[in-house]
């Protein structure tokens, strides 16, 4: 049986707060812990729309009802249109995360193509995503 992504949902906003903490503790000391409210109220605000710009895909941890196992975050931008984008639309990538519990596994690999086929959906021809070693 294959990978199960979902889109996320509002109740999911802390879990990707959480999975976002040990992506960017890989990258900087964290000494500051109000970002993440602020975060989570962004997950929230964005996840209410349906339709909205950002979103997330996400991958349960079977074992514990509640908490995520990986997520990756689909933002659209418009921008002008150009030669190579007539359109102006473009996609960000950001936020893959995974759990070390649930490392490789292909859970991260999934939610990004879940990720992809969404802002494909949204007719995005263009998308962006900046990668780490990590």
């Amino acid at each position: 049986m294959g990978v199960v992504v979902r889109r996320a949902s509002v109740e999911d906003a802390w879990e990707l707060t959480r999975l976002r903490r040990l992506l960017l503790k890989n990258f900087q000391e964290i000494h500051d812990d109000l970002w993440e409210h602020a975060c989570k109220d962004t997950f929230e605000q964005a996840l209410a729309d349906q339709d909205g710009m950002i979103q997330a895909f996400v991958v349960d941890a079977g074992d514990f009802p509640g908490k995520l196992a990986a997520c990756s975050v689909g933002m659209i931008q418009q921008r002008l249109p150009g030669p190579d984008n007539h359109s102006g639309l473009i996609g960000y990538i950001q936020s893959v995360s995974t759990d070390p519990d649930y490392r490789r596994r292909g859970y991260a690999r999934a939610a990004v193509e879940a990720t992809l086929e969404w802002l494909d959906s949204c007719g995005v021809p263009k998308t962006e995503l900046t990668a780490s070693s990590v």
